[in-house]
């Protein structure tokens, strides 16, 4: 967003799944830098006449006078062409005399990668500062490439050397071993995507669609644990973890490992009809009348 500023945009246009939390952050954003906000969303066909209502992200997204636009186009077509998807509005915008900024899928460029680049420097410090935190593996999920590249390069330049496990809930591992490439080139690392990250996939039924068993993991976890994990990201990551360490106990036994939280609980929105039948009911409190009762008529006021 500084870069935003110092370009003299007056708005930013920006991409992705229908709960983007990237969306939502760089709406949120933008608005506290006066700066109008246009999202693109990527929308199955028999949706893309149809309102996307208030669901989750969708809420303050809209809330902040984001204009929303709808596309349909499969999931790697929308990435692979995000930019010029990007263009065409921008053209678009500049010939209503506007000044636009395009953010990718993300802010999954080499600039946006310094995020967490930076993320992985302040974990360093507070490991230096423990004698308790220590780790040899990190897992996070793999959206739009950026998160992944930026904490496998900022492992890989760290005193950390932590192996980094990105686990993708959409495209395939082929494109994100690809794009994580173009963006460590972007910084001119001269590193092997393939040496410094492990992309798993684990999109299961496709990008922000949940299985109950996905769902039920959730539940479990937050029942177990209080961490609440979103069902497009972390949730679907965590779920992959835990598989593949059922799977192939031999690559994780006797390793700790770090789980990256990259937030998005307003997902779960977006699920209420099908967590509904996975949790528990009310229940009606018949209040006992032989116990006490203030009567507080004319007093409060």
């Amino acid at each position: 967003m500084a870069d935003v500023v110092s370009s003299g945009a007056d708005c930013v246009i920006t991409l992705g799944g229908m709960q983007s939390n990237h969306c939502r952050a760089t709406a949120v954003a933008a608005r506290s830098l006066n700066l109008d906000c246009h999202l693109i969303f990527r929308t199955p066909e028999e949706s893309e006449d149809k309102d996307p209502g208030l669901v989750g992200n969708l809420m303050l997204e809209r809330l902040v006078g984001a204009h929303i636009y709808l596309v349909s186009v499969g999931d790697l077509e929308f990435f692979l062409n995000s930019m010029a998807i990007a263009n065409s509005l921008k053209n678009k915008l500049e010939k209503e005399g506007r000044k636009p900024y395009i953010i990718p899928p993300g802010g999954s460029n080499s600039l946006g990668n310094w995020a967490y680049i930076e993320a992985i420097r302040e974990i360093e410090q507070q490991v230096q500062n423990s004698e308790e935190v220590k780790f040899d593996d990190i897992v996070v999920a793999c959206g739009s490439g950026g998160t992944c590249a930026g904490i496998s390069l900022g492992s890989r330049l760290s005193s950390l050397k932590a192996k980094v496990h990105a686990f993708a809930v959409v495209g395939t591992t082929e494109y994100f071993y690809y794009s994580t490439q173009k963006l460590i080139d972007g910084l001119q690392s001269g590193l092997d995507s393939h040496e410094i990250v492990d992309i798993i996939d684990v999109q299961g039924l496709g990008y922000a669609i949940s299985t109950e068993e996905e769902l039920q993991f959730i539940k479990e976890i937050a029942q177990a644990t209080g961490i609440i994990l979103d069902p497009v990201y972390s949730g679907k990551a965590a779920y992959g973890m835990f598989k593949d360490m059922a799977s192939n106990p031999e690559k994780w036994r006797g390793r700790k490992v770090l789980f990256i939280h990259t937030g998005g609980l307003l997902g779960l929105y977006d699920k209420a009809e099908q967590i509904a039948p996975l949790v528990g009911e009310c229940n009606k409190l018949e209040i006992d009348k032989s116990i006490p009762w203030q009567d507080l008529t004319g007093k409060l006021f």
